[in-house]
Parts: structure tokens; sequence; C-alpha cells
């Protein structure tokens, strides 16, 4: 039995997803509870941090490549699968650029910049820190459920094409 590349290609992009929402649910359930509890200035400091090295990660690079791979399989099912693989793919590409690329840009990443531009030591820094955390951790609750989404799309395809 041959297995078609698009298994392999929907396994590896499934399993980047899988791993991209992994630390996106590390954040989710204790990251952000933890930095919220510290002393207000510190959580903040070591958020801005974080926001600053996540340019120099493995991680961002996942999170960027799975944007063309995810639409790249999406396109090649439309043209060339039928059946609930061409749809599972299709849906991964769709919620992977909404609900995770998208949100990112659109809501976390000004969140990170603006917190970025602020001193933990200000009373605006500090304000903002408050909204921030709340608000920041929705959007990254919608990132979490996006990316585990996604992969379960590209799994589940990834199987039912290795069946056939």
């Amino acid at each position: 039995m041959v297995v078609s590349p698009t298994v392999y290609l929907c396994l590896a992009t499934g399993l980047a997803s899988a791993l991209v929402g992994g630390v996106f649910q590390s954040f989710s359930d204790f990251v952000m509870r933890g930095l919220l509890l510290a002393e207000p200035a510190g959580g903040m400091a070591s958020m801005q941090a974080l926001n600053r090295t996540v340019f120099r990660s493995a991680f961002l690079a996942t999170f960027i490549a799975l944007v063309p791979a995810t639409i790249a399989l999406g396109i090649h099912a439309k043209l060339n699968l039928h059946g609930s693989p061409q749809v599972l793919l299709i849906a991964a590409a769709i919620v992977y650029v909404l609900l995770v690329f998208l949100v990112t840009a659109a809501g976390n990443v000004p969140m990170n910049e603006r917190l970025d531009d602020l001193s933990p030591a200000s009373s605006e820094g500090l304000t903002y820190w408050v909204t921030y955390g709340r608000v920041w951790t929705w959007w990254n609750h919608v990132r979490t459920l996006g990316s585990i989404a996604t992969a379960v799309c590209l799994l589940l395809a990834s199987v039912q094409l290795a069946a056939r």
C-alpha cells in the first residue's frame, strides 16, 4: 500500500498545530494566572520580556509557517479531494487563519505592543496590566481552541486519507 504524501503533510501540519495550541493553552491555564498573581510590576515586566523573546523562537516560526501550510492544504483539498477530507482540510485552513492568526494579529499583538510601550512602574502601566491580563487571556483562549480545532481537522483528514 502506497500512502499519499498528503497524509504525511496533514499529519505533520496537524501535530504542529497541536504544539502551537499547547503553548497557547499553557498561557491560558497557568502562565498568565501566575503572572497576574505576582506583584503587578513584576508580572508586567515578565510578560514584556516574554513578548520580546518570542520573536526569536521556534514557536513563532511554527505559528507563522502554519498559515501558508494550512492554506495550501485547503487549496489542494478543494482542487483534488472530495468528501470529508476535503471539508476537514478547508475547515482547518479557515479556522487557523481566522481564529488563530487573525485573532493574534488583531487582538493579542496590538495589546502586546501597547504593553511594551508602558512602564511597569507607572500608574498607567499598572492599570493597563489588569485589563491586559483579562482581555489578552480571553483572546488567548480563542487561539487555543482554534489551534486545537485545526489540529483535530488535520489529523482526522490524515486518518481518513490513509484509510483510502
